[in-house]
């Protein structure tokens, strides 16, 4: 688990104070970080291109330039010229020993981003989208230098000191490429302070066990389903908590002779039920009635899909363990409902991290996961982000299995928070693992997959 921030400047800054670390040596130790990259995976003597902007971006690469120079084939090209105090400074140490300066970008073995940096805000003019429009038409590995400038598609983005939540954006998502941390001259637990945001690594899941052999299956818990018109999807979700742990799953509801023979059946919540499941493709077959009648209990519960379009989610909001798992559609739907927001799914991907820390200070008690390319998980002031989804994922019914998985650990009796975060964990590690092509994922491909964990 890796922490992230909104910012980092505040973090550069303590350095200058606390550690009396000038700006000069974090940006030669961030120069040296990606020099050292580069040298760590390309040979001796290839073509490196470094873009350059005005700022202490520029600044990074005209360093890392300086760095590179004898050994590599590598040369400047000025998007904008040096105005920074740093940039002027590292353009004449770079000038002293006679690193080239380009008049174009042309074609290369290594194309560095160094244009601009996380304090750039606003639009680019229309002179440096065309700069970034040809250099990612350009046949070479693109490396971006703390983060991407806008629009440059990165195969890999070396960013300095610390993790910035910016690049977990959905939207950035296309743009990032592998993402590595370089040190500052300190260690990263000094550099980086407290933070309430964090990214999941693929190593932070935790699987169900049974660790004991004088077991049943009553001690692995039962889940029990709301079955609606759309059995398919709750079907899906029994199907997946099965294969995840859960002891016991029964379907509640309605007649329907194409559930599974490993999966019950019951007109009635079980009397042995640990943990509940509602909302996938739940319909309009349930009275009111029918829902409180399922719901009048304080077991956990993991509510997903129609649910949120139905007034009850108000009564679900009370409850103390309970499991929100809405696309971004449904989200904003939810936030309208509960009168905290009335925007476009346009404007929520624009500030999903806004939304998400508003809405859990009203309900802190709730766990929300919010899905989308990184999958963002919070509970009161504790937030994270899996940034490790897939594209495979996108086809109906992986959201099904997905609400299967976390009903399957609540019912063995994970903390919300924790079975949202595992559950998680668990459903990106199945798209990932999958060995056919990435359009050909189906639901029942990920179910088969949770068995090789």
């Amino acid at each position: 688990m890796q922490k992230l921030f909104d910012e980092v400047g505040s973090l550069d800054k303590r350095c200058y104070k606390d550690f009396f670390l000038s700006e000069d040596i974090l940006m030669e130790h961030a120069a040296q970080g990606m020099a050292t990259h580069i040298k760590e995976n390309f040979a001796k003597n290839s073509k490196v291109i470094i873009v350059c902007g005005s700022g202490n971006n520029g600044a990074d690469g005209i360093a890392c330039a300086r760095l590179l120079h004898g050994d590599y084939d590598v040369s400047i090209y000025y998007a904008k010229k040096p105005k920074s105090k740093m940039a002027l400074l590292q353009q004449k140490r770079a000038d002293a020993i006679g690193v080239k300066e380009s008049s174009k970008i042309v074609a290369s073995d290594i194309l560095i981003d160094a244009i601009v940096g996380t304090g750039f805000s606003g639009e680019f003019s229309e002179d440096l989208k065309e700069l970034v429009k040809n250099m990612n038409s350009l046949e070479a590995f693109k490396i971006a230098c703390d983060v991407p400038s806008s629009g440059f598609y990165a195969d890999v983005t070396l960013t300095m000191g610390a993790l910035k939540k910016s690049m977990f954006l959905d939207a950035t998502k296309e743009f990032v490429g592998k993402v590595e941390v370089l040190g500052l001259g300190i260690a990263r637990d000094i550099y980086e302070g407290d933070t309430a945001w964090h990214l999941l690594d693929i190593d932070d899941l935790k699987l169900p066990t049974r660790a004991f052999k004088n077991t049943h299956k009553g001690n692995f818990g039962h889940l029990a389903l709301a079955c609606g018109s759309k059995s398919g999807a709750s079907i899906l979700s029994s199907k997946a908590a099965l294969r995840f742990g859960v002891g016991l799953v029964t379907l509640v509801g309605y007649e329907n002779e194409l559930i599974p023979y490993s999966i019950m059946y019951s007109h009635e919540l079980p009397y042995n039920t640990t943990a509940l499941a509602i909302g996938m493709g739940l319909g309009a077959e349930f009275s009111d009635k029918e829902l409180d009648k399922f719901l009048n209990n304080s077991l956990p519960l993991i509510a997903d899909a129609d649910i949120f379009h139905m007034p009850i989610i108000i009564k679900i909001l009370k409850r103390k363990n309970v499991v929100l798992t809405p696309h971004a559609k449904e989200f904003t739907a939810l936030l309208k409902r509960v009168n905290l927001a009335d925007i476009s799914v346009e404007e929520l991907q624009k500030n999903r991290f806004k939304y998400v820390e508003i809405f859990t200070t009203v309900y802190p008690d709730a766990t929300l996961l919010l899905k989308g390319a990184n999958v963002i998980i919070a509970q009161k002031n504790e937030f994270f982000i899996n940034p490790h989804g897939t594209s495979a994922l996108a086809k109906g019914g992986s959201g099904d299995v997905l609400s299967g998985l976390i009903g399957a650990l609540l019912a063995q009796g994970y903390e919300p928070l924790d079975a949202a975060k595992n559950a998680s964990l668990a459903h990106t590690s199945l798209a990932q693992s999958y060995k056919g092509a990435d359009f050909s994922l189906t639901p029942d491909d990920l179910i088969d997959e949770i068995g090789k964990l």
